[in-house]
């Protein structure tokens, strides 16, 4: 918990969180259950791998079985559930998938976003809501690193489904005084995490298996990343100042380790943490890449306070560590 934050804050707050089954979203819950919140977790999907449910956190949670994109089970569990706050994370994350199935992506990351929000608009009790954009909002800048004040100018799919999201939000924060702030966050990475064509994922698997781990680009383009559970702190962080300083509705934030890494160096890194001599293979079939995406995270720290507790370094010890331990046990 943040130092700032009221003692007790989340002590049975009721907290309604969209993407439960997803990465952050399964770290995000064991958070809140630890602080004593009331969780309701919006599932659409059965993820028998998900921190959600592999990790034994669904019997402590209420589970809403719905689509973000049904406004009508969101003002409904908003309603019945008396939510006090929304974390809303759910989307299509896959730039992959975006490319080859826009419509998909576009229904759950810009619908979804305006019909949860509608619905927050019409519930008496929801007082603060913290809505998941992502650094890809910005597009390709050619000022870096990306600050709050770059215009949002994304191209692609998956990024403009983002960018379309963060307009939606702050436009509901401007013109109804919705309670909503929105997170810009680096690339996610940290134990949980199931989607193999993700980069540190994906290569921590095939070190363990002896396999050249696989690049799909070439290797040069630049991202920064954020340890899963410096995003935990950073989205309960940005909850509780919002309802501590109502000022900060309709502002954005970044968030990330302020450490941009080439995709060679960051499974460089991997490597030598897991002390293998192992070569990536690089396919350098991947389109539509930014060439460089980082943050400055500078507004989070001096507003709200926030920093990371982990560098990259520590992250990725972490993030391995849990994959030495669970792997056995995924597929």
């Amino acid at each position: 918990m943040s130092p700032t934050a009221p003692a007790g804050f989340w002590r049975d707050r009721r907290v309604f969180v969209t993407g439960a089954t997803g990465l952050v979203g399964g770290w995000l819950i064991r958070a809140l259950l630890e602080r004593g919140a009331h969780v309701v977790a919006l599932v659409r999907d059965w993820v028998p791998e998900s921190q959600l449910i592999a990790g034994a956190l669904l019997d402590r949670v209420t589970v809403v079985r719905g689509d973000v994109c049904d406004q009508a089970s969101l003002e409904r569990a908003l309603g019945e559930f008396e939510i006090l706050t929304v974390i809303h994370l759910a989307a299509q994350t896959i730039v992959p998938i975006a490319n080859r199935n826009p419509v998909s992506t576009f229904e759950t990351n810009v619908a979804g976003t305006w019909r949860l929000l509608e619905a927050c608009r019409r519930s008496p009790t929801v007082k603060q809501i913290v809505l998941a954009s992502s650094d890809k909002a910005y597009g390709e800048a050619q000022e870096l690193p990306y600050r709050e004040t770059t215009p949002l100018d994304a191209v692609h799919p998956y990024d403009v489904s983002k960018a379309c999201a963060d307009f939606i939000a702050r436009s509901y924060a401007r013109t109804w005084g919705l309670p909503v702030a929105i997170t810009r966050c680096g690339n996610f990475y940290g134990g949980g995490d199931l989607n193999w064509n993700r980069l540190v994922p994906g290569t921590i698997r095939s070190v363990f298996r002896g396999e050249r781990p696989v690049i799909r680009s070439d290797g040069t383009p630049v991202r920064d990343y954020i340890y899963v559970e410096d995003a935990v702190s950073a989205y309960l962080v940005l909850a509780e100042q919002l309802a501590a300083q109502p000022s900060l509705t309709g502002e954005a934030f970044n968030f990330s380790n302020d450490t941009p890494l080439a995709v060679r160096q960051t499974v460089d890194r991997i490597l030598a943490l897991m002390g293998s001599d192992l070569t990536p293979v690089v396919l350098n079939e991947a389109t539509s890449e930014i060439p460089q995406q980082y943050l400055d995270s500078a507004k989070a720290r001096r507003v709200l306070g926030w920093r990371p507790a982990f560098d990259l370094d520590e992250g990725l010890k972490r993030t391995i560590a849990w994959y030495r331990d669970h792997l056995d046990h995924v597929p």
